[in-house]
């Protein structure tokens, strides 16, 4: 004779793989949005690191080629004037570029957030 389990318990091991299932599913799911946004950050820096060498290699040329022709063009009147003039206006541009590059790395959005918020939003749903 074939012994027959009680409903009870074939109906609690198959809520358990059904609950497991659906925890590996929803980890399934977080890690596959973790990726994702690993990914797109790593190429939305890369083309970032690209257009800034791109722009300061170009007005890098510029200023100093800009530079030079003022220079040349008051090499005979005022030459020591026009060469302290663009040192200061160098200086105040390297510093302010300092200070901004520095407010920006203090101030970066936190990595993952949406990762974050949706395992929080998990953990809320799981909650009695």
């Amino acid at each position: 004779m074939a012994q027959q389990t009680p409903t009870g318990s074939k109906g609690l091991f198959d809520s358990l793989k059904g609950l497991a299932a659906s925890l590996v599913a929803i980890a399934h799911t977080r890690l596959d949005l973790l990726s994702t946004e690993m990914e797109e950050e790593r190429e939305r820096l890369t083309l970032l690191l690209i257009v800034m060498l791109i722009g300061l290699f170009c007005l890098g040329v510029g200023v100093i080629l800009m530079t030079i022709l003022i220079v040349v063009a008051f090499w005979d009147d005022h030459r020591i004037l026009v060469l302290s003039g663009f040192s200061g206006v160098f200086l105040t541009a390297g510093i302010a570029a300092w200070w901004f590059a520095l407010h920006k790395i203090q101030t970066k959005p936190r990595l993952f957030a949406s990762s974050l918020h949706e395992l929080s939003k998990d953990r809320q749903q799981l909650r009695p």
